[in-house]
């Protein structure tokens, strides 16, 4: 039995870029340097926060799912490009 735990799997990344106001930007960027992080992993969990909490959406995406292809490969995330 190993003495170490193997590093956890890193999650597929992709890139998506968005453009949005100058405060929300702003606000994104202060809130990574709070939480001594970057603005990719705040809109990546700020996003994931909302997807999880809104039940009426959870509902539509499972619909979808089941009308066209499997689900996306869990884990999978986004990197997002603030500028």
């Amino acid at each position: 039995m190993a003495v170490l735990k193997p590093p956890p799997k890193q999650p597929k990344n992709a890139t998506l870029q968005v453009r949005i106001d100058e405060d929300l930007k702003y606000k994104v960027e202060k809130y990574a340097e709070f939480l001594e992080t970057t603005g990719a992993y705040v809109v990546s969990e700020a996003l994931r926060l909302v997807f999880n909490k809104d039940a009426e959406f959870k509902d539509w995406l499972a619909d979808q799912h089941t009308k066209s292809q499997e689900p996306p490969e869990r884990g999978e995330s986004l990197q997002l490009e603030l500028k």
